[in-house]
């Protein structure tokens, strides 16, 4: 990445934060931090949209869903201070993406390696879903940072949703993308895209009913992980 590339991205990421385009996100944002949860009556919670975080010559860029109400719009980060956070970033550590197997707060010195993390959507969206119209306000910011990382090979959604915003943005690149509709999701998919565009990896989302339920184990995501680093030696 070019010095311009990478102040422009730093922009990028100062722009997302004072970002306040979905009214209902903003108001729903505010009054967590302001009401907080019990356990972290002590925090001075973020508040606001969370920027991404990562490599910015990174091969690899992971694309969640949105920051938890009390994990990344607590912290400021995405995947910092939840479930999710704590099984994904274990998981990186592991695969050598991530200098340590935690994260819990912007400021406790976990670095990524070759690996980028961004979300269809940078607010926490009240009962976790999103309205239709606020994933399209963030949609440019996406668009803008896959202009800006120029080295990615290989993207990683993680959850139907950022499975759907990611061949949206996509197609929209692209005149010879398939059809949408043949793009199915399922945890393992992977899928060539055309005219250079970084190989498609997907897998359910971390999220604690996931992991606890079973649907997502530490092993299937592995090997998710493996698949993409074994795709990544091989270009």
């Amino acid at each position: 990445m070019t010095v311009d590339s990478t102040r422009q991205l730093e922009k990028l990421q100062k722009q997302i934060i004072a970002c306040t385009q979905c009214p209902r996100l903003v108001r729903h944002c505010r009054k967590v931090a302001k009401e907080k949860r019990r356990m972290y009556r002590d925090w001075e919670y973020w508040g606001k949209p969370n920027p991404s975080f990562g490599d910015p010559n990174a091969e690899l860029l992971i694309l969640g869903l949105a920051p938890a109400a009390h994990g990344g719009n607590r912290t400021g980060r995405m995947f910092t201070g939840d479930r999710s956070g704590d099984f994904l970033y274990r998981r990186l550590y592991e695969a050598g993406l991530a200098n340590q197997p935690t994260s819990v707060s912007r400021d406790d010195g976990l670095e990524l390696r070759n690996c980028y993390i961004t979300a269809s959507l940078r607010c926490a969206p009240p009962k976790n879903k999103p309205l239709p119209r606020e994933a399209r306000n963030c949609q440019p910011y996406l668009e803008a940072e896959l202009r800006l990382l120029t080295r990615v090979r290989a993207v990683l959604v993680l959850g139907r949703i950022a499975f759907e915003t990611y061949v949206r943005v996509a197609a929209s690149q692209r005149e010879d993308f398939p059809r949408r509709s043949s793009l199915k999701f399922a945890h393992g998919a992977s899928f060539s895209l055309p005219g250079g565009l970084p190989r498609l990896f997907c897998s359910y989302h971390p999220s604690q009913q996931n992991t606890q339920t079973g649907r997502l184990t530490a092993e299937m995501f592995q090997k998710v992980l493996g698949d993409i680093q074994e795709f990544l030696a091989s270009v």
